[in-house]
């Protein structure tokens, strides 16, 4: 099975719920990943500006296959998330797939990542997995 290049978007200030989505994917037998995403303690987080914000956000999305954003309300709030979505869409010359995870046990999504993705899916290891090899 070939390995998947992902970009995974999310806000630190939620960090729990990308720890347990890798760990979801880590114990997925048979899939293997790299991840992509910008690390917690990337100097990225201290962009000068946004020109440099979007320049480093789109170095970190080129290599992936498709980009998974927790689609929890707080990404309404988050320019972060807006960029790395615009960036997905419009920043290559073949738009990188989005895939939205609604979080465990939430039934409000942001209204940008809803419209932005390409495809929704539910917190389950085998729906995501299979969300990936689909659009990847």
């Amino acid at each position: 099975m070939p390995s998947h290049n992902l970009f995974i978007s999310h806000s630190w200030g939620y960090s729990d719920a990308y720890e347990k989505l890798i760990n979801l994917l880590i114990k997925k037998s048979g899939f293997e990943f790299k991840d992509y995403s910008v690390p917690k303690d990337d100097p990225i987080h201290n962009a000068a500006n946004t020109a440099q914000l979007r320049k480093a956000i789109y170095t970190q999305i080129s290599p992936s296959g498709v980009v998974l954003v927790m689609a929890g309300v707080y990404a309404s709030y988050s320019k972060w998330i807006d960029i790395e979505i615009d960036i997905a869409k419009e920043g290559f010359n073949k738009p990188k797939p989005i895939i939205a995870i609604r979080p465990w046990g939430n039934e409000r999504m942001s209204k940008l990542v809803q419209d932005s993705a390409d495809k929704i899916v539910n917190w389950n290891t085998n729906s995501i997995v299979n969300a990936i090899i689909e659009l990847g």
